[in-house]
């Protein structure tokens, strides 16, 4: 099998530009297999689930995210990388002056699913920096600017998906070794899978085009569809993301009605792009319901955006249903809504 190393070698050739991309997406590697050793230990290694600090989305700061930001940081100041922007972190900051690279990342996606042994993950987006007066220039550029793009997954095994522009890799480590190891080569993402990912716990509070959507999907053999549907949420987007690269369907984190969700809960710079870069280059797509999140310019670092992705024709479903004029969220009850029931 090829190891990661030899696969950015080939892919970089001659070319600088490709050679500071590759040297980086292999720093970030190579923390991530650290990071892997340290989530292995879970107990062992201390109380990573304590909260340690505040949060923008109300569940703290746990150690865990703590110890994988630094680690990643540790690891990044050896690579070719002018800026990081980070969710751990309030702002950009700069590492090596007038390098070509800005990265922006969530060291650990899932940190809820710390102390139960459920999946985390990575998530991570390289993007040219060009300028080098302000460390958070690179990151108001759209995500359609990204250079590469990657998720790891810290399950039962460690995987890194990762594109480059040119397809979508699938890596997983050897931890005799602390090395990635190419075991699934230009992904393509299943179409017409019965899957669907949402937190229906939050249902009363989606707009009604989400609602009419995962209606169609509930109703099943009896429903317009004709067939029966899965539902899976699995708490850590990275997860999610993995699932549906090999098997389809579709992921929702839509905004919604309570306070401060109104944008939905998911990052558009460090969680949103380098998802929607995957999915674009894996044959599916990703949208905040209205346009693709890869043409969205962010406005501040840390900005929310409801999340739609995986297989083209579920997400052309819920753009439809979002484009038709659904009323909007608390103005009609769930199965008023109008889906594929009523046309």
């Amino acid at each position: 099998m090829t190891q990661l190393a030899e696969h950015l070698e080939a892919w970089a050739g001659p070319s600088h530009g490709r050679q500071a991309v590759a040297e980086t997406i292999f720093a970030l590697a190579r923390a991530a297999a650290e990071l892997a050793e340290l989530v292995a230990e879970g107990p062992l290694a201390g109380e990573l689930g304590r909260v340690v600090g505040a949060s923008d989305d109300g569940d703290g700061q746990k150690a865990l995210d703590v110890r994988a930001n630094d680690l990643f940081l540790r690891h990044l100041q050896k690579a070719p990388v002018a800026a990081v922007a980070s969710e751990e972190m309030p702002a950009a900051v700069a590492l090596r002056g007038a390098a070509p690279i800005a990265v922006a990342m969530d060291p650990l996606d899932g940190s809820n699913n710390i102390d139960i042994d459920a999946p985390l993950g990575t998530l991570f987006s390289l993007l040219p920096s060009e300028r080098h007066d302000d460390p958070a220039l690179p990151f108001t550029a759209a995500g359609d600017r990204q250079l590469a793009a990657g998720c790891v997954l810290y399950g039962p095994h460690t995987v890194l998906m990762l594109t480059m522009g040119v397809g979508v890799q699938i890596f997983t480590l050897d931890r005799r070794i602390r090395e990635f190891r190419l075991t699934r080569a230009d992904v393509r993402m299943p179409e017409a899978r019965r899957e669907y990912a949402i937190n229906a716990s939050n249902a009363r509070h989606w707009p009604l085009p989400v609602r009419a959507f995962v209606e169609e999907c509930v109703a099943g053999a009896e429903g317009p569809r004709g067939t029966d549907y899965n539902m899976r949420w699995l708490g850590c987007v990275a997860a999610d993301a993995y699932r549906v690269l090999l098997r389809g369907g579709i992921y929702l984190y839509p905004g919604d009605a309570r306070p401060g969700y109104g944008r939905g809960r998911l990052r558009l710079v460090y969680e949103a792009n380098p998802i929607a870069f995957l999915m674009h280059q894996a044959g599916g797509t990703a949208t905040d319901g209205f346009v693709p999140i890869l043409g969205i310019a962010p406005h501040t670092l840390h900005q929310r955006v409801p999340l739609i992705f995986g297989s083209r024709d579920k997400v052309a479903r819920v753009v439809s249903l979002h484009l038709d004029g659904v009323p909007a969220a608390g103005q009609r009850p769930l199965f008023g809504a109008r889906g594929l029931f009523r046309s």
